[in-house]
């Protein structure tokens, strides 16, 4: 078990910290004879084997991380044999009590190895050692002061030992909070991820918007300009003009959405650069582009317009875009109506795109411009989108001939916060639209 120190804000691994309170314990032990006043206490002068018992006493707290146990017992076999030669004053004497350098190294022993031991090891220091080391000082100690030695050494001991206990204890809690910490720090990672991916699906469907509708704009009005180059050269030539615009115009939307894409990627953390995105207002140029097909398209407001979150905004413009698509790729119309009908009581707003069908001929064609329940991805976008506002949607045939798209889209309460994260709260159904 690794337990590195903290100096200046740097870790300081364990070897260093063993070493240096060896050395500390070592000095400590060697300058006891010069601290004990000479006609104190009776002790043997120091000698070679003075020498040798204080280093057995300290150094092995260098080691001790290898050998917590082992250095313990060598450490407290010497403090003992240094007391018995009385070479240091007794721990409970005739003086009183003197807790010397070679007692508090094998206290700080103790510590470590309640820090760092196995919780069998740490039992058996609890357990054996200190009581055996409790009996020993009673032993060495003179007569009357027994007592005193026994209950000295045994606080001593069992405080090192409790105060080890506890650092490891507030250590693993330490740790635990960490690992959770890492973890949680692992779980929003991944929940950002996760976002990005869903906004790049989203993105991706924002792509297909804009191809399809461009791409189709650009089909029809190339084939309108390819039958009237004869009879209409001027018009034909307007035609292409339009074209080349819509091209470009889709050319410069894609860029700006691959942008996102790629900043998304090769910047993450950095603030998203969503493009703009389509408004309401923007409705009377999209008009306009699909008239350029040659489709006459109506377009009108009705009812006090209220202001709607730019998901709203959204939501509209795609319906109308998808709805207008499907109408001159698939329908085969001549005249097509748009129609926004605000309501105040209940706050809702009405989105209908209806179409007289092919050739204005009156009669019902044979089936939807796309499948209501197929594989389309435009009427399932239009599905996704109104449900993300509580909304309904009706697509179907109009009885007197035609298609109709009727989207029916709950307004937002006046404080202006949008709903757009909230299940929807109307299903979405499938009927002929009136």
């Amino acid at each position: 078990m690794k337990e590195p120190g903290s100096l200046a804000g740097r870790q300081v691994p364990a070897a260093v910290t063993d070493a240096t309170l060896a050395v500390l314990a070592a000095a400590a032990c060697l300058a006891l004879p010069q601290a004990i006043p000479p006609d104190s206490v009776s002790l043997r002068q120091p000698d070679v084997w003075w020498l040798v018992l204080v280093l057995l006493c300290t150094l092995p707290l260098a080691v001790h991380r290898r050998a917590p146990l082992a250095g313990l017992l060598v450490m407290a076999v010497a403090a003992g044999t240094l007391q018995h030669l009385s070479y240091v004053p007794q721990l409970a004497g005739p003086e009183g009590t003197s807790i010397g350098p070679t007692y508090l190294a094998v206290a700080t022993a103790v510590f470590l190895t309640a820090v760092r031991g196995s919780p069998r090891v740490t039992t058996f220091v609890a357990a054996v050692f200190i009581p055996l080391s409790a009996l020993t000082e009673a032993f060495l100690a003179p007569a009357g002061h027994r007592l005193a030695a026994l209950l000295t050494d045994a606080v001593l001991l069992l405080a090192a030992w409790a105060l080890g206990r506890l650092s490891r204890a507030r250590t693993a809690v330490r740790d635990e909070a960490m690992q959770r910490a890492a973890a949680l720090e692992r779980e929003q990672a991944a929940n950002a991820r996760a976002a990005v991916m869903q906004e790049r699906a989203r993105i991706a469907r924002e792509l297909h918007d804009i191809v399809a509708h461009n791409v189709s704009l650009m089909v029809v009005q190339t084939i309108a300009a390819d039958r009237i180059q004869d009879r209409s050269p001027d018009k034909a030539h307007e035609l292409h003009a339009t074209v080349e615009q819509t091209g470009r115009d889709t050319v410069t939307e894609l860029r700006r959405l691959l942008d996102v894409l790629r900043t998304e990627e090769d910047a993450e953390g950095a603030p998203s650069k969503e493009p703009p995105q389509p408004t309401i207002e923007a409705l009377p140029a999209l008009v306009d582009a699909v008239r350029a097909t040659g489709l006459d398209v109506d377009y009108e407001v009705s009812g006090p317009e209220v202001a709607l979150p730019a998901g709203y905004h959204l939501t509209v413009y795609r319906v109308v875009q998808e709805a207008l698509t499907n109408t001159v790729k698939h329908a085969g119309a001549t005249r097509a109506r748009v129609r926004l009908l605000w309501e105040e009581e209940p706050g809702r707003l009405h989105v209908r795109v209806c179409d007289d069908g092919p050739g204005g001929t009156g009669q019902a064609p044979a089936g939807p411009p796309v499948a209501a329940e197929g594989s389309g991805h435009g009427l399932l976008g239009m599905r996704e989108r109104i449900a993300a506002t509580g909304g309904t949607l009706h697509t179907g045939d109009r009885p007197g001939g035609g298609y109709c798209v009727h989207a029916v889209l709950d307004l937002p309460e006046d404080d202006g916060i949008a709903n757009e994260g909230e299940p929807a709260r109307h299903g979405i159904h499938q009927r002929p639209a009136g």
